[in-house]
């Protein structure tokens, strides 16, 4: 896929890996779309990284159509949706509530599913293929004490990208999936505040520069699934 002149929607655009992809792919050309909660702190990111702000929350199936039709009346097409919004809960398992699961699915696992189903829709119907990139988390691969509801969605979420690539291949969609490790940003972060950068561990922008390799590789190949590491996050700084 050639970057330059792409359309993009992004959800959770407006900070961490989000903004970090929005920024590297609208620096080389594309069309972006960004999606977020927090108006002011969307409308300024999208401002300064020259993006479109689309102020809407992905656990609601309302906005979802909010969503699409604001970046279709702006830009006409859709190449690529990155599914980005993400939130997580991290309770022992005595103290887990269907409250918590039901928060952290609702965008992590529903969000991101009927993100997918409007964007294979639209891919369909364009009949150019298309490309939907699902952040997940090395989590989706393994679990760890108090992941039971954050873990368990990211594996819904792998599981999910397994099954659109079975059925949307022979549409030449592409579905891939990144698994980051440990990323400083503002994620399960008191105010959502962005969290300083540590220097053994991940940045956002390592995780930009992996959506953009995949994207841009020719369209008659796709990597499925990557997981990105930090080299050594045990060495001391």
């Amino acid at each position: 896929m050639n970057i330059k002149d792409s359309k993009i929607l992004i959800t959770g655009g407006n900070s961490g890996i989000g903004k970090a992809a929005a920024k590297l792919l609208a620096d080389n050309g594309a069309k972006v779309g960004i999606t977020g909660r927090d108006k002011d702190k969307l409308e300024r990111v999208a401002k300064e990284i020259n993006a479109l702000a689309i102020h809407t929350d992905v656990s609601k199936e309302g906005d979802i159509d909010l969503t699409y039709k604001i970046f279709l009346e702006k830009f006409g097409t859709l190449d690529c949706l990155i599914n980005n919004a993400g939130i997580g809960e991290f309770p022992t398992l005595e103290e887990i509530t269907l409250d918590a699961f039901m928060k952290v699915y609702s965008v992590n696992v529903f969000g991101a599913a009927l993100m997918a189903k409007e964007a294979a829709k639209i891919f369909k119907k364009q009949n150019t293929g298309g490309n939907i990139i699902n952040i997940a988390s090395t989590a989706s691969l393994k679990g760890f004490a108090r992941g039971s509801i954050y873990s368990s969605s990211k594996f819904a979420l792998r599981s999910m990208t397994e099954c659109w690539q079975a059925e949307l291949r022979p549409f030449n969609i592409r579905v891939m999936q990144v698994n980051p490790s440990e990323v400083t940003t503002a994620f399960a972060n008191e105010g959502r505040k962005e969290r300083d950068e540590v220097a053994n561990k991940l940045t956002s922008d390592e995780i930009a520069h992996t959506i953009k390799a995949m994207l841009e590789m020719d369209d008659r190949g796709m990597i499925p699934e990557v997981k990105v590491w930090a080299r050594n996050p045990f060495e001391k700084k």
